[in-house]
């Protein structure tokens, strides 16, 4: 067994700061993220004058968030640096422990355990008592046992990185592989045998009749509102050739977009929360649904009937779509939900997978559609630029043969990334196992 002062010996270079010098500050990341510089700041900005000198190499750990992995190397780009009192620094005894051998370490659980331990006081400033931390005792193997877990544990991140390169390259080629999917959706190669097959189907020329006869009748009965024309379609602005019997449309042309509601200010006034049971959707609900399928089934809180009377309840199976903070971000209520005007929704004005096709061409087209947003602090687009995109329109029933050809597709991508995920962690459980063989206790 071996005390942490037989490891570390505590430097202590103290340092009077000088009004008219500037000097290098430290920062220690949590979670074993390391030392970084936090800034530069003349002494005349530096409140506490009595400070001490850091130099590379150096073991430096946090007092107050040792316990959460704050501690670390101080790097070459930090020579001269300073650090307050809440800082403690050490010089390495390689007498007892090689230098790489002590980096891997630091990640051991037995060395988080020994800053835990040391770090006392109440809940919020837990502190490192210095003398605690240094006679904490540990298993620590010979230098001769560390040279040779060194090799064993360098070789094993050689093999990790050659693993870790193959995985990400593997996981480029299936973003690839997902965005050709999605290409070959919008363009029907992906449906040109269901179109051989199946030589009768209505046009979708037909389908935008029946669409805007539906819109003409929803406005009539004032459940619509008037649309704003939309603009003709231009020769110039397509940008591919479509199957025969598909039609190229304004986007609102192809459904009926209308966005959420919630009037009342602040939205987060209690009032229209208290014993609410009717779920508040948000953009991040939305964004957070590709992640399940693209089904919506969380929200950031409840109405009452108050919140209620100030938005609108939408049935399940609404198609959501983003247009602040995650822009086009898209999902599909489980429930019936209010979202507010940060979220727009998107309905079929005819029976058929319109909104799903919608969402694979809204996915694909996202990086375009995020472009249209302004370059401001929280970007956003409006329902005009998502009206008048150009839309490629299947018939309706060539709409649910590529809806489901995607969805085929897409679970044998998920089925891949499943693979994926499993070689990432073989890779790194070689690593794991001999870093865990040398910081085990001795038997």
């Amino acid at each position: 067994m071996k005390s942490i002062r037989d490891i570390l010996t505590r430097n202590k270079t103290p340092v009077t700061v000088q009004d008219q010098v500037t000097y290098k500050q430290v920062t220690i990341r949590t979670n074993y993220r390391g030392v970084e510089l936090r800034g530069t700041k003349s002494g005349s900005e530096i409140g506490t004058k009595n400070q001490w000198v850091v130099s590379p190499g150096q073991f430096i750990l946090s007092r107050i968030d040792a316990r959460n992995g704050a501690f670390g190397i101080i790097p070459d780009e930090l020579d001269g640096a300073i650090v307050t009192n809440d800082f403690l620094a050490f010089d390495l005894n390689e007498n007892e422990v090689e230098r790489e051998f002590f980096n891997a370490f630091l990640q051991s659980p037995q060395f988080l355990e020994a800053c835990i331990k040391a770090s006392r006081g109440n809940t919020n400033r837990k502190r490192v008592e210095e003398a605690f931390f240094l006679n904490y005792e540990i298993d620590l193997p010979p230098l001769t046992e560390q040279q040779e877990l060194i090799q064993r544990i360098n070789s094993a991140r050689g093999q990790l990185l050659v693993a870790q390169h193959e995985i990400g390259h593997q996981e480029i080629l299936l973003t690839k592989l997902k965005q050709a999917i999605l290409q070959e959706a919008i363009q029907g190669i992906l449906t040109a045998e269901w179109r051989a097959a199946n030589p009768d189907t209505e046009p979708a020329s037909e389908l935008l009749k029946r669409i805007q006869a539906e819109k003409a009748k929803l406005i009539a009965a004032k459940k619509l509102k008037k649309e704003k024309p939309l603009p003709p379609i231009k020769p110039e602005e397509i940008p591919f050739e479509i199957p025969k019997g598909w039609e190229w449309c304004r986007m609102g042309h192809s459904g009926i977009f209308q966005r959420g509601k919630s009037k009342h200010r602040p939205r987060n006034d209690q009032r229209l929360f208290e014993d609410g049971d009717i779920p508040f959707v948000q953009t991040g609900d939305v964004a957070r649904s590709k992640h399940n399928g693209f089904k919506i089934d969380t929200c950031t809180g409840y109405y009452n009937q108050v919140g209620l009377a100030q938005s609108r309840l939408w049935p399940a199976g609404t198609m959501c779509i983003t247009i602040a903070a995650n822009i086009a971000e898209t999902g599909f209520l489980q429930f019936p939900a209010c979202f507010p005007d940060s979220v727009v929704a998107f309905v079929s004005a005819a029976d058929g997978r319109t909104p799903e096709f919608a969402r694979l061409f809204i996915e694909l087209t996202r990086t375009s559609i995020e472009k249209f947003a302004p370059a401001t602090a929280q970007k956003n687009i409006n329902l005009e630029i998502l009206s008048e995109l150009m839309f490629p329109l299947p018939p309706l029933a060539e709409q649910a043969a590529i809806v489901e050809r995607v969805e085929a597709l897409m679970e044998s991508c998920r089925e891949l990334e499943t693979e994926i995920d499993n070689s990432r962690t073989h890779a790194s459980q070689l690593l794991q196992a001999i870093l865990k063989e040398a910081f085990s206790p001795v038997a």
